[in-house]
């Protein structure tokens, strides 16, 4: 039974019902492909049997030999010229049309030197021409069997098709010789199919196996260039899709890198969840997909940033392009329901422009985007070349401003808050002054900024709040100290632990400190700022609201915390567009504060008519040139002894 079943696999083979018809089209290509390789070994094969059946003519001198070597050898010009004119590298040649040809040429070659080993049986020609073809046609139906074995059909085909002809020749002879030799080779024709089918089996699953292996790493590529939130390319991808742009484009071309920053991504985290954080990533980066241009590589960087590369036609594209890109972004949305808007900031670069390689671009619309965060966030900027030389300032900046602190190059400058009523001061503001000893003094606006972006403002904060308690200290009793505190600063781990050793290490009683804060800090409120006002309130330290009117001004947050004073920003006194609403702005301010008994700053006051109209308002303090500049500490006190000598020579007169 066992000996019957490479018959039974024959037959299904003929029936269409190869078991390779379940592994791919590829695999099938491939096994197909091993038939067309090494056409020598068919020529060797040709010659051989061409030769012995040529010889065999010769020898025996049937003319019937001659022909059947003739046809040998039109059958293998044919297939050696078809081997080599049809490639299967080409995708015009299909693979059923390879193998019909293969099969075409291999089974009329077969059959002929099968046919013609059988004659000479027949025919009963001497011995060693029955040897010659005889060996040879069974040689050439053992060795073909095994070469073509990526293709069973076509291997048992040739095996049956060379050795059955053979077979019945001897059986027909009648003599026991000859029929023992037709039983050795109806016995070799299975065990030639058992070992074409293993070798099949081996080339088949090992082709299979390298596909999948191929199909795995090319997922496995897949996988690890796509960010598993978004979808979209990562990272990696981005580099990846970056690199393959490059190389294919020309000189000619141009693309632009749109860098994307979720403004305060991180609130929608800590607020609402990661999960709801993962989705209105999900929703921004399939409004990214919509609106990029073709062609774009569109990623998800890290975090909440996102990065588009994308080809263009000009600049204008390119702004028209970012502009779509931002409106899109900042479009509300909804998330299970709630209505969410999420505010977003660009930084835009161009190829050729401003950068020619990608690593270029990447500075270059990294900085653009650093420039779009610090001139206020939900905006776009496009790179220019001052950034560079602004970036090298800001570095030099950072590292000479850690510097400055331990040479003693910062000073405290105090600037008088004056009651409009009585004209005494009430309270002095320290502000840092910073005297480089090359580039002079340089303005706080250049470097505050930079300690902020950098977190030197910690340290900072905590050096003005000491040396400006020192000086505090000095003062009569009923002047106060106020500080203007960062963001950072307050939600820096043990902020308040630092003013409060501040005030023990100066001497200074906390109910004669004004921490001032902007409004700023409540739009990213969180529990460390309320744990911060909180405490040092509680040893009597006040609060004052600074810049009040500039920024999202919320009566919340004036009730639900202890601001003692409430300072109107100078922009409403002494600003471009001071008129009607800016005095019905401050009025409003100044009656609000005198029913919640809390005083109101006016700054920047610089002339008398600002003074008067201030203080009509209702404002009951002012602070502005008109008083005094900022002064050191030695000028500081200067002008309160000579306020306090000026009280004494009205009461002794």
């Amino acid at each position: 039974m066992k000996a019957i079943r490479p018959f039974a696999r024959f037959r299904a083979l003929k029936n269409g019902q190869d078991r390779s018809d379940k592994v791919s089209e590829r695999v099938r290509r491939l096994l197909v492909k091993s038939l067309y390789a090494q056409p020598s070994s068919l020529a060797i094969g040709a010659i051989a049997t061409v030769a012995a059946a040529a010889v065999s003519a010769w020898i025996a001198q049937l003319p019937e030999l001659y022909v059947a070597a003739a046809i040998l050898t039109l059958l293998a010009v044919a297939r050696i010229t078809a081997a080599l004119g049809l490639s299967p590298d080409s995708e015009g040649n299909s693979t059923a049309k390879l193998e019909f040809v293969y099969e075409v040429g291999a089974f009329s070659y077969a059959l002929v030197l099968g046919c013609t080993a059988a004659f000479t049986i027949l025919m009963g020609a001497n011995t060693e021409v029955e040897v010659l073809m005889v060996a040879n046609a069974l040689g050439y139906g053992i060795g073909v069997s095994a070469r073509n074995a990526g293709r069973l059909t076509i291997a048992i085909g040739q095996l049956g098709l060379t050795c059955v002809p053979i077979a019945i020749a001897c059986f027909w002879t009648g003599t026991p010789g000859f029929i023992a030799l037709g039983i050795t080779i109806l016995l070799l024709i299975p065990a030639m199919i058992s070992i074409a089918s293993n070798i099949f089996d081996v080339l088949r699953d090992s082709i299979a196996s390298a596909e999948t292996s191929a199909k795995l790493a090319d997922k496995m590529k897949i996988l690890a260039r796509t960010d598993v939130v978004t979808g979209l390319a990562n990272r990696a991808g981005l580099n990846h899709s970056m690199v393959e742009t490059m190389m294919r484009i020309d000189e000619d071309s141009k693309l632009a890198l749109i860098w994307i920053d979720l403004d305060r991504f991180k609130e929608v985290n800590d607020l609402l969840g990661h999960p709801v954080g993962d989705r209105v990533l999900s929703e921004v980066a399939r409004r990214l997909n919509e609106v990029s241009p073709e062609g774009s590589t569109v990623s998800r960087f890290g975090g909440d940033e996102f990065v588009i590369f994308c080809p263009i036609q000009d600049r204008k594209h390119a702004e028209l392009v970012a502009s779509e890109i931002h409106a899109e972004i900042m479009g509300p949305m909804r998330i299970d329901g709630d209505r969410m808007e999420v505010r977003a900031s660009l930084g835009v670069a161009l190829l050729p422009e401003d950068g020619k390689d990608t690593d270029t671009l990447m500075q270059s619309a990294d900085l653009a985007l650093y420039h779009a965060k610090v001139g206020g966030r939900a905006q776009t900027r496009f790179f220019d070349s001052t950034m560079s030389r602004d970036l090298v300032r800001r570095r030099e900046i950072e590292d000479e401003l850690r510097a400055a602190i331990q040479r003693e190059e910062l000073s405290i400058f105090f600037q008088p808050i004056v009651d409009l009523e009585t004209g005494k001061i009430r309270t002095f503001e320290a502000l840092i002054r910073w005297f480089h000893p090359v580039k002079g003094e340089l303005r706080p606006d250049e470097f505050i900024p930079v300690a902020e972006e950098t977190g030197v403002i910690v340290t900072l904060g905590n050096w003005i709040t000491a040396q400006a308690a020192r000086v505090a200290a000095t003062w009569p009793e009923d002047v106060t100290l106020a500080v203007n505190l960062s963001p950072l600063q307050i939600r820096a781990p043990g902020a308040a632990l630092g003013i409060r050793n501040a005030l023990r290490e100066a001497g200074l009683d906390p109910h004669r400190l004004e921490l001032e804060v902007t409004e700023s800090l409540f739009i990213e409120d969180n529990h460390a700022t309320s744990s911060f006002i909180e405490e040092l309130s509680e040893i009597g330290v006040k609060f004052a609201l600074d810049d009040f009117g500039t920024g999202y001004s919320s009566l919340g947050y004036i009730n639900n915390y202890p601001f003692n004073k409430i300072k109107v920003d100078r922009s409403f006194v002494s600003g471009k567009n001071v008129g009607r609403k800016s005095d019905a702005i401050i009025r409003a301010v100044a009656e609000m504060g005198s029913t919640l008994e809390m005083e109101i700053v006016a700054e920047g006051l610089e002339t008398i008519d600002q003074v008067q109209a201030v203080r009509q308002a209702g404002c009951t303090l002012g602070q502005g040139f008109y008083f005094s500049r900022a002064v050191p500490d030695y000028l500081a006190a200067m002008l309160l002894s000579q306020e306090r000598d000026g009280e004494k020579q009205q009461i002794s007169g």
